[in-house]
């Protein structure tokens, strides 16, 4: 049904980049295979079909290219999860740590009905920070997690163990 070995293989290791030492998963040429792209995106919603999600919520930035499109297929709604100061109504925010700082994340105040479910979607688990700040935004603002899905897991950081308290899915794991 889907050919998880041909996506894997297309995603390509990026040496250094965006820094010395840092191997960058880049996903464009599976974005540019039509027939990869629907792959991905149909065995992710599919999980979710018969489910009574109502939300997908997408972190910025490249989580928007596979949620918009899980949104559409589902016929259900999308919300954003952005860097401070991207929205431009009310938002909660939430701060969270990298490996050199801290950066926050915001989503709007009303983005759920109170005990909402909603589903995260994000291309790329590495440490877990950026989805746990973005699942702490979704119980701050009324939804309820369902599921937090990713095209991509990097297996070798534990990302997963700052998640442990919510479903986790990982179409591919590297």
């Amino acid at each position: 049904m889907y050919d998880i070995e041909r996506i894997k293989e297309a995603i390509r290791d990026i040496p250094d980049f965006p820094s010395e030492g840092i191997i960058f998963k880049d996903i464009t040429p599976v974005l540019g295979d039509p027939q990869l792209f629907t792959m991905a995106v149909d065995a992710i919603a599919n999980r979710h079909i018969n489910s009574d999600v109502r939300k997908i919520a997408i972190i910025d930035a490249r989580g928007f290219i596979f949620g918009a499109a899980i949104a559409y297929k589902l016929g259900i709604g999308l919300v954003p999860i952005r860097k401070v100061g991207k929205l431009p109504y009310k938002t909660f925010e939430q701060q969270y740590e990298l490996e050199y700082g801290t950066a926050t994340l915001c989503v709007h105040v009303d983005a759920f009905e109170k005990g909402e479910k909603v589903v995260l979607v994000d291309d790329l688990l590495a440490t877990g920070g950026t989805a746990k700040a973005s699942a702490d935004l979704i119980d701050r603002a009324g939804g309820v997690l369902h599921e937090i899905d990713f095209l991509i897991e990097l297996g070798f950081l534990d990302g997963g163990k700052i998640l442990a308290n919510y479903p986790v899915f990982s179409l591919l794991t590297v």
